[in-house]
């Protein structure tokens, strides 16, 4: 979406934006129909073979995987390919770079996706005997918009394609006037032209990839991780992002947050603002306290004293 934004391309980023969250909908709630037929398990090492036991996840998980990979006749192929045409015509400075990263991540966003179709629901089941007796299909609470889901990740590329490539998908509210309005696409075409582009088979090389890695020989990423342990551990610590979020953002937001407590919350306004106040008045009352003494010959000069500064400044003023 933000791609097409950047290649201006405003109603194709709207259009992905709608397919987008029917299928990534999908593909989270079945995430979720898995984690509670495995009680709470998330990790697909431990999981496998799950479609016998769940066909309407397994299958609706395919469906929204599918459309997650751009394959034809489902949502995310429609918008994906117009979201990539559009980058490929874009004059906008960088346009060749985006377009090398959007069909790297065809290739890494198909393979991703059905690693996980076919860890979970192909290939050796991997779960405990106990979590395997008691596996079955979630309630009607969990199928039934599974379902719901799935048809509008089948169909809702077909129905809003049209309106997103020849620019009324906004009416007359947003104006183009420029070369990237150029996606004149229909649906017929898109789908006849499918088997004929590049990103069509990225998506299924990815797929394929999967396929041969964790169901063919899924001895396959042990391997490569044992010949290309220092990339494996780089992938496995995510780039280190976790790290640095948590010792710049985490641990600074506590250094800062103890700053604060120490010397905004203690000594500022409890030290100085509340209790400096409060020992400030206790201080002046103890030494106005010491005036007071009882005896009346030191009132009486207190007085005279009092009355001839009083006399003197009438005088000298």
């Amino acid at each position: 979406m933000t791609v097409a934004l950047g290649a201006s391309a405003y109603s194709v980023a709207i259009f992905h934006l709608a397919t987008h969250a029917f299928f990534k909908a999908l593909l989270f709630l079945a995430a979720g129909s898995v984690i509670i037929a495995m009680h709470h398990e998330q990790d697909m090492r431990r999981m496998g073979g799950l479609r016998k036991f769940m066909p309407v996840t397994y299958v609706t998980c395919v469906i929204g995987s599918l459309a997650l990979a751009g394959i034809p006749p489902f949502a995310g192929f429609f918008s994906k390919d117009a979201i990539i045409e559009a980058v490929h015509q874009s004059s906008t400075p960088g346009a060749e770079f985006a377009y090398a990263a959007v069909m790297i991540g065809v290739v890494l966003t198909a393979f991703y996706s059905f690693r996980l179709v076919f860890m979970a629901f192909h290939g050796k089941e991997r779960m405990d005997a106990n979590t395997r007796a008691h596996l079955h299909e979630p309630s009607w609470v969990v199928t039934v918009p599974l379902v719901a889901l799935a048809v509008p990740s089948v169909l809702a590329g077909l129905v809003l394609v049209n309106s997103s490539m020849d620019g009324s998908l906004f009416g007359s509210s947003v104006v183009a006037t420029t070369s990237p309005d150029g996606l004149e696409m229909t649906a017929a075409g898109m789908l006849a032209h499918a088997p004929y582009a590049a990103p069509f088979w990225l998506a299924i090389a990815g797929i394929c990839s999967a396929w041969v890695c964790y169901v063919w020989k899924p001895e396959i990423p042990a391997r490569a991780a044992q010949r290309c342990s220092g990339l494996y551990r780089l992938l496995i610590v995510k780039y280190g992002f976790d790290e640095l979020y948590h010792w710049v953002f985490a641990d600074g937001a506590r250094g800062l947050g103890r700053l604060f407590l120490e010397w905004g919350d203690r000594r500022l306004i409890d030290g100085f603002m509340v209790n400096g106040t409060a020992g400030m008045v206790a201080r002046t009352a103890d030494w106005v306290r010491r005036i007071q003494s009882g005896m009346v010959y030191h009132y009486a000069f207190a007085m005279i004293i009092g009355l001839v500064a009083l006399m003197s400044w009438f005088l000298f003023r």
